[in-house]
């Protein structure tokens, strides 16, 4: 990989611009990029441009600066994300049909949680996350069924800085946050009450992958009153294993002691029936 003069990576320079940009500060201009990014404005100028030329940002009349489709374009290739969230919103919807307030989707990224998908309701309670946004692990219901399905690496890094505290409930030693893991290991869900605001409860369930690894989570924010957390946590369970599944038949081929039945490798879309025929046909077609 090409690295630049002072050591660090050109690719490197180029995700810092793009990291610049937040779901809460989609528009930003040329001083803005190169202050939020940390870079010398020249280089950020230079970095802007080529992005600009790639479609990776798009410059609006006004001068300033937004992530660009193709970003979008490129991110609805990955199966990591996109094509988890497609999988996934049926079931999304049908817990949220239930629950009314929030429901969401959401991986690993680093140590924070990423939440790729989320369905809410307008009066529904307090929440701070935001489709495309990040919370630190320690602090949600996701983010602790992530991390007790994470290697030791991942709760040392962590542990590697102060926990942040939303609330006075907020986990914020690292014996709290041992303790915590132990029981989302045991129970098999977490709930956390009142970790980022008051008023509100998380809840959430580990989604597994096709291998049987923990690759998502899903969760509820709901009212932080006395009510058992019980059924929610049977609806979330219920909703989990369905996306399970969905995984397997997507991924795992025909004879795979894991697959269900008709499983077989394509792309990971949501959609009917006759139509992923067609798409198969048209890809055939193709290669051949």
């Amino acid at each position: 990989m090409a690295r630049a003069s002072d050591g660090e990576s050109v690719l490197h320079k180029h995700l810092r611009v793009l990291g610049a940009f937040e779901a809460a500060v989609p528009f930003l201009t040329l001083t803005d990029i190169a202050d939020r990014s940390g870079l010398a404005p020249s280089t950020a100028h230079r970095i802007v441009a080529e992005l600009e030329r790639e479609g990776l940002l798009e410059r609006l009349p006004d001068r300033t600066y937004r992530l660009g489709v193709r970003l979008w374009e490129l991110a609805c290739r990955t199966p990591g994300a996109l094509g988890l969230r497609e999988l996934a919103r049926p079931y999304l919807q049908a817990v949220h049909a239930r629950v009314r307030q929030h429901t969401q989707l959401s991986v690993l990224s680093d140590t924070e949680v990423l939440f790729l998908d989320r369905l809410s309701a307008r009066d529904a309670v307090v929440n701070a996350t935001l489709i495309g946004g990040r919370i630190p692990l320690h602090a949600s219901s996701s983010g602790l069924v992530l991390l007790a399905h994470s290697g030791q690496e991942v709760v040392d890094a962590v542990l590697s800085a102060p926990l942040r505290r939303y609330t006075p409930n907020t986990i914020h030693t690292e014996a709290e946050l041992h303790a915590a893991l132990r029981r989302v290991r045991a129970d098999g869900w977490a709930v956390c009450d009142g970790h980022i605001h008051p008023e509100s409860r998380g809840i959430a369930v580990p989604v597994y992958g096709a291998h049987r690894d923990v690759i998502a989570a899903i969760g509820v924010v709901v009212p932080n009153d006395e009510a058992s957390p019980l059924g929610h946590i049977e609806l979330l369970t219920h909703a989990a294993s369905e996306i399970s599944a969905a995984m397997r038949a997507a991924y795992l081929p025909t004879g795979h002691p894991a697959a269900t039945a008709g499983g077989r490798f394509r792309p990971l879309v949501n959609s009917s029936v006759r139509s992923m025929e067609y798409l198969e046909s048209i890809s055939q077609r193709a290669e051949a």
